[in-house]
């Protein structure tokens, strides 16, 4: 049977999703392994099953915390990217400034946006929102880096501003990059909100996991990891088919082909 490479691709993609479950079964069983210790996936999958009504809630808090301190995200990291890219002097300015607070830890900020904020979903949207900011800001700042300063001589001979420049071109030519630190920045957007959720919250996958750990649910605990699994990778296929439909003339044939 002659398949096509994304067909291919995709039938290679769920043999090796089966193959890590099935793996993962055998070692549980032919090891002995505890349930406290390591649930089996069927255990896993027969926990998800039965307590879907009530994690659903939970399912939905996380994903609308995480799309808003996401959106919050990349959209404060376009706008100081484009500071910086623009400008020799935000760049010497800012960029430090910024190295040096996405170096602190974001478990550090959860208690200060608690105690300015109280405990409950904002603290979560503003944790996964600090997360968010920086790989936008330096992709982006790095795509309108990436302009050749040949191409904005010759536009502004010809009459365009640099405004105009960086509306018509840097922008544009920008965009792949801005695309690529979307893929990072939705997976770590989900890193803040989980984090947030386990020390100051009572919704969510986050409060939901925490309080599994301390009843020694490990089962209901690996349901929690498989639901953000599945939330990451569905934001991540979006932003690839987002990414397939805006820059798809960045992208070679056979890039596009697996996204």
């Amino acid at each position: 049977m002659n398949l096509s490479p994304l067909v291919r691709q995709r039938l290679l993609s769920a043999l090796a999703l089966v193959s890590f479950f099935a793996l993962w079964e055998v070692i549980c069983l032919a090891g002995g392994i505890s349930d406290l210790i390591l649930p089996r996936p069927s255990q896993i999958a027969v926990v998800l099953w039965d307590k879907m009504p009530l994690l659903w809630p939970h399912t939905v808090q996380t994903l609308k915390t995480t799309l808003a301190g996401f959106g919050l995200g990349v959209l404060i990291g376009i706008v100081i990217g484009v500071a910086i890219g623009s400008s020799k002097l935000a760049y010497d300015v800012a960029y430090p400034l910024l190295v040096g607070f996405s170096s602190i830890p974001k478990v550090a900020v959860v208690p200060i946006f608690v105690v300015w904020f109280g405990a409950g979903t904002v603290p979560a949207i503003l944790t996964s929102m600090v997360i968010s900011i920086f790989p936008v800001v330096v992709n982006v700042a790095t795509g309108l880096a990436s302009t050749e300063p040949e191409l904005e001589d010759v536009l502004k001979v010809l009459g365009a501003s640099r405004t105009d420049v960086l509306f018509n071109v840097s922008l544009p030519r920008a965009m792949p990059y801005l695309f690529a630190s979307l893929k990072i920045a939705i997976t770590l957007a989900f890193v803040g909100t989980v984090l947030a959720e386990t020390v100051a919250a009572n919704r969510g996958i986050g409060n939901v996991m925490i309080i599994a750990s301390g009843n020694f649910d490990v089962a209901l605990v690996f349901s929690g990891l498989v639901i953000l699994a599945a939330l990451g990778v569905m934001l991540y296929l979006v932003s690839s088919w987002l990414e397939s439909r805006v820059t798809g003339w960045a992208q070679r044939k056979g890039d596009m082909a697996m996204v």
